[in-house]
């Protein structure tokens, strides 16, 4: 199975990577698509441009096994859907249910306001990864109606396959950070060391990104 992450990462942190690597770690995935998004539905413009914050996706892996970017949101017009990225891969013919989508569990409490819910979770495997203040097994209160479809996982469970679309429920530790923090600390010329990865920081101050305040996430 193949995990997919999607977001702005503009720029990419230290949260993601944890996501990133504990679905991957507790699911058995054979790899996880780290997939920047071209517009995102639901937040502002991202401030750098597809080809900085992909340039800085690239950095922050390349030298973590089993992670990949992907340009498939980046190449396509209109706004990233999760189920626009999944008919995508349904076109190179990908069967869709051998792909798990992640998200931190902060992002998935939103997913009844995602483009083409409630169908969009019969078309493949969700994992929630806990995030500060937001731990996975919360999302069981939070969206009662999907209890029945989730599945706590521990780290390094082998994945069991199923016809049936799961929900996973990942409790792992992520770093507190987002990529909000990460912009207004380089705005106000703060140090950003140990939030985002070396190569990003150094790619950042290269290219003399998030100088200045913008909206956006």
């Amino acid at each position: 199975m193949i995990g997919l992450l999607g977001g702005t990462f503009d720029p990419i942190h230290c949260g993601h990577l944890d996501v990133a690597r504990a679905a991957m770690h507790a699911l058995s995935l054979d790899k996880v698509l780290l997939i920047p998004s071209r517009t995102p539905p639901h937040r502002h413009a991202p401030q750098a441009k597809n080809a900085d914050r992909l340039a800085m996706v690239r950095a922050a892996i390349a030298h973590d096994t089993g992670l990949e970017a992907s340009t498939i949101e980046l190449d396509a017009a209109g706004p990233s859907y999760t189920s626009a990225t999944l008919d995508r891969f349904t076109a190179l013919g990908v069967d869709t249910h051998t792909l798990c989508f992640i998200a931190g569990a902060d992002a998935f409490a939103e997913i009844p306001t995602w483009h083409q819910y409630p169908d969009l979770l019969d078309r493949c495997h969700f994992a929630a990864v806990t995030r500060p203040g937001m731990p996975a097994e919360q999302l069981r209160a939070r969206l009662p109606r999907l209890a029945s479809r989730m599945i706590s996982v521990t780290a390094n469970q082998p994945y069991a396959t199923s016809s049936h679309a799961s929900i996973f429920l990942i409790d792992a530790p992520t770093a507190p950070v987002s990529s909000t923090v990460v912009r207004a600390l380089i705005a106000r010329r703060a140090s950003i060391k140990g939030l985002v990865p070396d190569a990003v920081a150094a790619y950042i101050d290269a290219h003399q990104l998030y100088l200045t305040e913008a909206h956006g996430h």
